[in-house]
């Protein structure tokens, strides 16, 4: 990388645009793309330079703060080529990213039909299917014999996303199949389009979360799926490509959600140090307030920890220990979520394999914590005679507060996914200061009982 830097910062110093120009073109999109990372004040520069096809591709990978900036400095007649050549569903997903003037301009680069496609897009929501969908795709007749539908692809093929799948449509528009490529290709050629039928058509709605869509295309093994709307009108395709770039991009929104704050929306480096700031401390200040309770608590047990201070040396093990087994839970039960693996009608078998996978975790924490004392008893009397009640306390403390971490942890992304919200909002940090503040009822709860008329 690092070589190819300097060539290009020797041809930039020379500016010799030929040189840079048979450079460019003679690289990988993946390595004109990691230069742009490198030398963002010559991207413009290099999409202006590159021919109009790689520039189309090169510009296609960029993430979406690096898209903006580069348009932004293009000539009016590069920005032209490239938005007509881009896409429509990349289009469209930069057209989302841009504020409302900015897209009102780049539209009039559009031709006529162009430019309806691209409003005709746009009119779906930020999340949904048809945000992603692209109108490019080879759709044929029932009654069709195989070479007019092999005559149809050699004519139309070329501005296909994809010619991987052909769909199958009845003279309304209506999506009745669809067929691989393969299967047109090995047999006769009178064969009929109805005999390669089969009926097992799958399809996504042009309404459906992008999240579903990436479920469907990770249990069905498809480079493409025809988009339909409510009437299973053929509205459109979402290739294999556009759904790892959305995977990727949910999955790092859920990490970060996951770690306790906002979704960034943009590169960590490349963020506004103000605006990462407000992403943190909304989760910090809820959280924050939530730890205050744990005073609140420690202060409603405040005589019993006056009469046996060795409590408090347990306190972080017991809240530690039982946010930990929240945070785990939360996080494996996320993880399935966005899997698939779990929804929300599985509640109760998630809530059983908890409620045992807690005890027994709960059972082994409490049992080396048991041994903790009395191993340390052996050498210290800080445990006083009661040393036998006090591993008891904190062993019983440690099996109720894992199994109500491990079923805080989770029970509340299913209950948030039933209330309609982000299940990754119940980050890790949210769970263990839930657990936090109930494990200490926990704990000195079970002590005042097991203590009761001796240490308390």
């Amino acid at each position: 990388m690092m070589e190819m830097v300097e060539q290009i910062e020797l041809l930039l110093e020379q500016q010799d645009n030929a040189q840079l120009q048979e450079y460019l073109n003679s690289l990988n999109i993946s390595d004109v793309e990691e230069l742009i990372g490198e030398l963002p004040e010559h991207g413009p520069l290099f999409i202006e330079t590159l021919s109009l096809n790689r520039a189309v591709n090169v510009f296609r990978i960029l993430d979406s703060p690096t898209q903006e900036r580069i348009i932004k400095k293009l000539s009016g007649q590069k920005v032209a080529d490239l938005i007509n050549e881009l896409p429509p569903d990349d289009r469209t997903a930069l057209f989302s990213e841009l504020h409302g003037d900015a897209v009102q301009k780049l539209i009039q680069h559009l031709s006529a039909e162009d430019r309806k496609e691209a409003l005709s897009l746009l009119g779906y929501e930020e999340d949904s299917v048809g945000r992603l969908m692209t109108p490019d795709y080879i759709a044929v007749k029932r009654n069709w014999d195989v070479t007019r539908v092999l005559s149809h692809i050699r004519r139309y093929g070329k501005n296909s996303e994809t010619i991987d799948v052909i769909y199958v449509i009845d003279e309304n528009g209506l999506l009745l199949d669809d067929i691989r490529i393969r299967e047109i290709l090995l047999v006769k050629p009178e064969t009929k389009v109805s005999d390669l039928m089969d009926g097992r058509l799958i399809a996504l709605s042009a309404s459906d979360p992008q999240e579903e869509a990436i479920n469907v295309f990770r249990m069905n093994n498809r480079v493409a799926l025809p988009v339909v709307d409510s009437e299973n009108i053929l509205l459109g395709i979402v290739t294999v490509d556009d759904i790892l770039w959305i995977a990727n991009e949910e999955y790092t929104e859920d990490i970060q959600k996951i770690g306790g704050t906002e979704a960034l929306d943009e590169p960590y480096l490349d963020i506004n140090l103000f605006r990462l700031v407000k992403k943190r401390v909304g989760w910090l200040i809820i959280l924050f307030l939530g730890e205050m309770l744990t005073a609140t608590a420690m202060g409603f047990f405040e005589k019993a920890i006056e009469k046996a201070v060795v409590l408090a040396l347990f306190i972080p093990l017991i809240i530690s220990s039982g946010g930990n087994s929240g945070s785990q839970a939360s996080t494996l039960i996320i993880q399935a979520m966005a899997l698939g693996e779990v929804t929300v009608g599985d509640w109760w078998r998630v809530m059983r394999r908890e409620l045992l996978s807690g005890l027994m975790l709960g059972l082994t924490l409490g049992l080396i914590g048991f041994m903790r004392i009395y191993i340390w008893t052996m050498f210290s009397p800080i445990y006083g005679p009661h040393w036998i009640l006090v591993g008891l306390t904190v062993g019983c403390a440690l099996v109720g507060v894992v199994l109500w971490g491990s079923l805080a942890g989770s029970m509340l992304p299913l209950i948030l996914k039933k209330l309609g919200a982000d299940p990754a909002t119940s980050s890790a940090p949210f769970v263990a200061t839930l657990v936090d503040v109930t494990g200490l009822i926990i704990y000195f709860t079970i002590a005042v009982i097991l203590m009761r008329g001796t240490l308390l």
